[in-house]
């Protein structure tokens, strides 16, 4: 009898402790992926930094515009970048950022867009730049946002505007994430860049390649913990699903080399859409280095696409 019961405490024990070892594992990985990090500045350093840094100089001395919005949820006040087109236009580009980024560090973008005649709006995503929020929401929450930055742009600029999506990594997710909204009709294309599937996946592959440990269980325990501390389940945010409802024509390109965001993942994207597209894959790429190493090409591309929807 008593060894039963040393059995069935040692059991019990054993248990409880592989649960707290689950708690503390999902909740240090929500911290890790979904806090903001202040070290990261809008102006990094580094061999390739160097033109983005040359780029966040040119964009400081443009007369931009703040324009400001309030989140879809959580009350929270968002600030985005708008840099009109040098000969009036109603055509703009609604830029999206990427992870622990900000509208700053699309200079290079922005500044791309403004030379091929378009509008350009950059927001800062909650909690990242100038917007308000305790946590990075990896464009689920954004996407939402967003359709209210785009309804501010028809507003501001009339409704006549041609609107085109584009984003790179977190920012390239975020609006293929749009894409299966109800959209106002002034939205005519999508470019994105180097975005993931879905959150879960982005969550998993990082999981094996920073920790080394399996998907299971500690995505589940996270989604559970992020839940409760971030507002929402970060496994709802799927790039495919919302591309499986997407009507826009949208252009996809990945770099051959990525690692960060598999270059699987956006197969699997371009499979989801039944829309018109276009897929490119850049030679001997790593992770959003397809315009830095394709300068010339990727300008091209992606002003043909924009401009054939765009009108």
């Amino acid at each position: 009898m008593k060894k039963r019961k040393l059995i069935y405490s040692l059991i019990v024990g054993l248990v409880i402790l592989i649960l707290l070892g689950i708690t503390g594992g999902s909740y240090y990985l929500v911290s890790y992926a979904f806090k903001p990090d202040p070290t990261v500045k809008s102006g990094p350093k580094g061999k390739v930094d160097k033109k983005l840094l040359a780029d966040q100089n040119w964009l400081k001395k443009q007369n931009y515009q703040n324009w400001y919005e309030e989140s879809a949820t959580d009350n929270l006040k968002l600030r985005a970048i708008y840099l009109p087109a040098e000969n009036k236009t109603n055509k703009t580009i609604i830029v999206a950022h990427g992870y622990k980024g900000e509208a700053m560090h699309m200079a290079r973008y922005i500044r791309l867009f403004h030379n091929l005649g378009y509008n350009v709006l950059a927001p800062d995503d909650r909690a990242s730049g100038q917007s308000q929020g305790k946590y990075i929401t990896f464009g689920w929450p954004d996407r939402l946002d967003y359709v209210k930055w785009i309804k501010q742009v028809i507003a501001k600029k009339g409704s006549d505007s041609q609107i085109g999506l584009f984003g790179v990594s977190m920012g390239g997710a975020t609006v293929m994430m749009i894409s299966g909204e109800r959209l106002p009709k002034q939205v005519k294309a999508i470019v994105e860049d180097c975005g993931y599937s879905s959150i879960e996946s982005e969550l998993s592959e990082q999981l094996k390649q920073q920790f080394n440990l399996p998907k299971e269980p500690m995505i589940t325990a996270a989604r559970i913990m992020g839940t409760i501390r971030v507002g929402y389940d970060f496994g709802k945010g799927s790039s495919t699903k919302q591309l499986e409802k997407n009507k826009l024509p949208i252009f996809f390109i990945h770099g051959d080399s990525d690692t960060f965001v598999p270059t699987k993942m956006v197969y699997e994207n371009y499979k989801a859409t039944s829309a018109p597209k276009k897929l490119w894959v850049t030679k001997n790429t790593g992770h959003a280095n397809s315009y830095n190493n394709h300068p010339k090409e990727y300008q091209k591309r992606v002003n043909e696409f924009f401009n054939k929807y765009l009108k």
